[in-house]
């Protein structure tokens, strides 16, 4: 298996092919997708998962951000294993 080089810049997909993008470019299509979704099925077709090894710190503003941005109550982590 050959090595893989790890990317630099994020790639977005345009007419079926990955292409390089500015972060600008990247985080407005992924902003654009997250209210197509929410416009169409609502807050609680969206979920996140915590990790225990985050700071708590993370974990707070995880959880903060998936009810209060998206205003969903989805929100799970490993901490309890």
């Amino acid at each position: 298996m050959a090595k893989r080089e790890r990317l630099t810049v994020p790639m977005v997909r345009d007419r079926g092919s990955l292409r390089e993008a500015t972060w600008d470019e990247a985080l407005s299509r992924a902003a654009t997708g997250f209210n197509r979704a929410l416009e169409q099925h609502g807050p609680q077709a969206f979920g996140m998962f915590s990790c225990s090894k985050a700071t708590n710190e993370m974990n707070y503003i995880a959880q903060k951000f998936i009810r209060t941005v998206v205003g969903s109550n989805n929100i799970d982590s490993c901490n309890r294993t």
